[in-house]
């Protein structure tokens, strides 16, 4: 019986081509001249730190990293960014979080919108990603552009086609 998996993945490496690329657009930009700006990623915990003069930069560094993830072929929806905190230095610091995996609230919402369209399909919540099975491959790909078109606030792949 044919079927797919509904994951939401983001590759680390290109994450971190992504930071390399904003520390170094930062560094050359004419409004960060003068201001010390660090970006660290820590890829095990999945979590870009952030740390830079005022709430300015802060949003500037945001828009530089959902750009660069879109560059990088990444959805930028997988980042959720902290309130900015005041450091002793006089600078404001903030994280932004890297979203993987489906959890099962947004597995839950894929379900119901693919069993609000009344397909002859199945939809089975698998730890962090969804299988949709089904008699024809034609119906999977009807599945497949009916989760796209759906909002869902976090990027989804669609995998293993068989």
């Amino acid at each position: 019986m044919p079927s797919f998996d509904v994951v939401s993945k983001v590759d680390m490496q290109e994450v971190d081509n992504a930071c390399n690329n904003v520390k170094k657009e930062a560094e050359t930009r004419y409004d960060f001249k003068g201001v010390q700006t660090d970006i660290t990623l820590n890829k095990k915990d999945a979590i870009i730190n952030v740390s830079t003069g005022d709430e300015m930069k802060v949003r500037a560094i945001c828009e530089l990293l959902s750009a660069n993830f879109v560059r990088r072929k990444i959805d930028p929806k997988c980042l959720t960014f902290s309130d900015p905190e005041a450091t002793s230095l006089g600078r404001l610091k903030f994280t932004a979080t890297i979203q993987q995996g489906i959890s099962k609230e947004h597995a839950q919402k894929i379900v119901k919108v693919i069993k609000d369209k009344k397909l002859k399909v199945q939809a089975a919540i698998q730890d962090e990603q969804v299988r949709v099975t089904g008699k024809k491959i034609d119906e999977l790909q009807e599945v497949i552009g009916i989760l796209r078109d759906a909002k869902i606030d976090i990027p989804l792949q669609f995998i293993n086609m068989k």
